[in-house]
């Protein structure tokens, strides 16, 4: 199900760009109230006068330790998907902003987000590779990178086990450690929220409720049944480039006229793709077929022949079954929504020019049971790869220019009216607010 993590440089290294990480930039040095208040002032123009953030948003190791701590601690991560995780005892590993994490289904059938650091030394109980191979009662799942199942879960340093929702069970030679209480001790909790069935944790435990500001996109995705979905395909990639280069080139169709010129565009043409009205929480942008592939594809589904080509999802409106549509909630949540198919992305970022990124595809559970469906699953992995290779090729090409001395500060297109959003989403939350909170909500390119 999970391959093995990519380095992107590898399969492009005329794009390497050796010593990124410790890359100088060209741009004069900003303080992180200097990028701030670019960002803010980019956030007052209107849409027809939209311009790119200041380099140093992508590059400064400052600015990116204060969205560490505001937008991204500060946030909703989305962490996984119920379907990754089904059963009590199956669990999933990560690392998420400096902290190791596990999200495990309990004895309970809750879904929970612990740490993996023990109380007692600091211990990560749940290293790479399950800690040492035939101790403990782990078990790693095959073809699935990071889950596994257990009954109890271990830590190898000096063995103090902990139950399934980070109580400590035992620990042993602790009898003569006065006023010792060993309630006092468990692996810590993480507030965490799962809707439609994706899982999401809150790191400094101080964002308002998840779930309560998405009723729109909850009701947009409903005949998709996201939370009975399964998890199917999912891929490990290590990025040479700042999160939000990847959140605005996830958005905007824009670019199918240039790097996606054969795989996306014929399908969806860049003029025709829309973007709805500001929301506070979330970005919703349209990406209509072309006449001709809507009427193929509806031919297609009434043919009923899925030798070839997944089943389309069923009880969709004939809307959704002739667009792609994408989603960001706020500040890293990115999904698309296909007529077969749901398309998430797991963002970690690590740096202001590094990111961990898992690319997912989501399908019906009586999809999986067919008979075909190994085939089925095998193209469908085969088109996600393409089409974000050559997204991966635009982003680190894109990063690599942010530092250089030729950079200069762009105008967005109508077409790219989601990065706009986005933008606006930036300087809100650098005004402590959020979209819509202090300013009237910029309306949609269609009613």
């Amino acid at each position: 199900m999970t391959a093995p993590a990519s380095n992107f440089q590898s399969v492009f290294p005329a794009l390497a760009y050796a010593g990124l990480t410790s890359a100088r930039t060209a741009q004069p040095p900003l303080s992180v109230a200097e990028i701030q208040q670019g960002i803010r002032e980019i956030g007052e123009l209107p849409l027809n006068r939209a311009r790119t953030l200041p380099a140093q948003a992508y590059t400064s190791e400052e600015f990116f330790d204060w969205e560490n701590k505001h937008l991204l601690r500060g946030g909703w991560q989305c962490v996984a998907h119920v379907s990754q995780i089904p059963q009590p005892g199956d669990f999933l590993n990560l690392d998420l902003l400096g902290e190791p994490l596990i999200v495990v289904r309990g004895k309970d059938d809750l879904v929970r987000v612990l740490s993996r650091v023990c109380p007692h030394r600091a211990m990560d109980i749940m290293p790479e590779g399950f800690g040492y191979d035939g101790h403990g009662p782990a078990e790693a799942k095959p073809d699935a990178a990071g889950c596994g199942h257990t009954r109890i879960f271990l830590c190898p340093y000096h063995a103090w086990t902990f139950e399934l929702d980070g109580q400590l069970k035992a620990c042993p030679e602790m009898h003569r450690a006065d006023c010792f209480v060993r309630d006092d001790f468990q692996l810590k909790p993480f507030r965490s929220e799962t809707w439609e069935g994706f899982i999401f944790v809150n790191l400094d435990g101080q964002a308002p409720l998840f779930a309560a500001g998405l009723p729109e996109m909850a009701a947009d995705l409903a005949a998709f049944r996201p939370a009975e979905m399964k998890l199917v395909i999912a891929r490990e990639w290590d990025c040479s480039f700042n999160w939000k280069v990847l959140v605005e080139n996830f958005m905007e169709s824009y670019h199918h006229l240039g790097i996606h010129h054969k795989t996306l565009q014929p399908m969806m043409p860049a003029r025709d793709t829309w973007t709805e009205q500001e929301r506070r929480h979330y970005v919703r942008a349209h990406l209509p077929y072309k006449d001709s592939v809507r009427d193929e594809y509806r031919a297609f589904a009434e043919r009923g022949d899925f030798a070839e080509d997944l089943p389309p999802v069923p009880g969709l409106g004939d809307a959704q079954k002739s667009e792609w549509g994408l989603f960001l909630i706020h500040p890293t949540f990115l999904l698309a929504t296909a007529p077969d198919r749901i398309i998430w992305y797991r963002l970690q970022p690590l740096g202001p020019n590094r990111l961990k990124l898992l690319t997912t595809t989501l399908v019906p559970a009586e999809v999986v049971a067919r008979e075909n469906f190994p085939h089925l699953r095998e193209k469908a992995a085969r088109l996600l790869t393409e089409f974000h290779l050559e997204d991966m090729e635009v982003c680190t090409a894109v990063q690599r220019g942010l530092y250089a001395s030729g950079w200069q500060q762009g105008r967005l297109s109508h077409l790219e009216m989601p990065v706009w959003l986005f933008h606006r989403y930036l300087a809100a939350r650098i005004r402590g607010v959020w979209p819509t909170d202090d300013q009237r909500a910029a309306p949609g390119q269609r009613t």
